[in-house]
């Protein structure tokens, strides 16, 4: 618990200093001092809006036992093994295999599993997938990969407003510096990300696997993932990427620095991490 509160302590100081930090290059201290209240504020309105922001970028529906019994139940049966409270439910639709869970605590929780996985993936492995979901949810990493995943795109817009509206006549900083700040910014956004992300993927197997009780589920689930997602496309994820670091799977069909800077660790390491809880 205190891991986790201080991880989001050090997420939120690290986005509200890259606010002053954009902020000062835009307007000298007069900007700095406003782009800090503004991260200050932002920091507010993550924690308790964030969730519903990323739900409504990937044109989530909410499901219930009507509308979708196969998936809310196996959900609620699941949360039951874990003795937890039942998360909302939510399907996107998306041909890409995907899946992951928002909210800032157990009790205001949501888990989205998009219409692709359900389609490709057996049902005990799409268990598997939404039992490391919970387990995420459980663990209480859910605040930070929203909040982390919102700001980080807030980052970046103000970056790119400091590029082109930074400062006036002689206040004005150098445009090697602008550019420089345009894409440091973002980068600082997403090495945070990164550095608060990947053990968190590693706990969620692990703790995945002990609530369905099936390491190899899961373990199988990440191997046809991983094979299929980057040839499938998501419109959503590659329109919001700070928001990659919050699925079971990173969504981006791109090389280059985004996968210098994945948020994931390797799949082949997570299935080999799996397999030796059978032994």
């Amino acid at each position: 618990m205190f891991g986790n509160w201080l991880k989001t302590s050090i997420l939120m100081a690290g986005i509200v200093a890259l606010f002053g930090a954009v902020g000062a290059m835009i307007g000298g201290q007069q900007g700095m001092l406003i782009a800090l209240l503004v991260g200050g504020g932002m920091n507010v309105w993550a924690y308790w809006f964030s969730d519903k922001m990323v739900l409504k970028m990937y044109n989530a529906r909410q499901v219930d036992a009507t509308t979708s019994p196969y998936l809310y139940n196996m959900v609620r049966e699941l949360a039951n093994r874990a003795n937890m409270p039942m998360p909302k439910v939510y399907i996107i639709d998306e041909a890409q295999p995907n899946a992951f869970a928002t909210g800032r605590n157990p009790d205001n929780a949501a888990v989205a599993a998009t219409s692709g996985i359900m389609r490709m993936l057996s049902e005990r492995e799409l268990r598997g997938v939404m039992a490391h979901e919970l387990a995420h949810v459980k663990n209480r990493d859910i605040l930070i990969s929203t909040m982390s995943a919102t700001v980080a795109g807030a980052i970046s817009m103000l970056a790119q407003f400091g590029m082109f509206f930074g400062g006036r006549g002689d206040n004005r900083p150098h445009p090697a510096l602008q550019i420089l700040v345009m894409i440091l910014a973002p980068m600082a956004a997403m090495i945070i990300q990164m550095a608060i992300s990947r053990t968190r993927e590693f706990g969620a197997d692990r703790g995945g696997a002990e609530i369905s009780g099936d390491p190899e589920a899961l373990a199988s689930a990440l191997a046809k993932i991983e094979a299929y997602a980057k040839g499938i496309p998501m419109h959503a994820a590659e329109e919001h990427p700070e928001t990659a670091q919050m699925m079971i799977m990173n969504p981006l069909s791109g090389g280059g620095l985004r996968g210098l800077f994945s948020t994931h660790p390797s799949t082949q390491e997570r299935i080999a991490r799996l397999r030796a809880m059978l032994r």
